[in-house]
């Protein structure tokens, strides 16, 4: 599913033409997006956890020649699902 996708689902259940689902999905991505920006844990009941996590600085290889080199330290945005979403995958 895409963003696309997801906005045709939110029209035909809310009785909302595209343009307008378009425009909630990409606002609620976008306040998804700035909340991770300034580092706050997005928590979505029934749903799960994204939350930014900070990976240090490491040595590494280069896979193509063996050689050490360093991987910057970097935030990477982690999900944890929810109870009830991980109950639905698996029923």
């Amino acid at each position: 599913m895409n963003n696309a996708d997801l906005a045709d689902k939110i029209a035909a259940a809310n009785d909302l033409t595209k343009a307008d689902a378009k425009k909630l999905v990409d606002a609620v991505l976008g306040a998804i997006t700035d909340a991770a920006v300034a580092g706050e844990e997005i928590s979505l009941n029934g749903f799960g956890k994204f939350k930014v996590k900070q990976s240090p600085a490491r040595e590494g290889r280069n896979p193509a020649n063996g050689a050490t080199i360093q991987i910057a330290a970097s935030k990477k945005l982690g999900f944890t699902a929810a109870k009830a979403l991980k109950d639905k995958i698996n029923a």
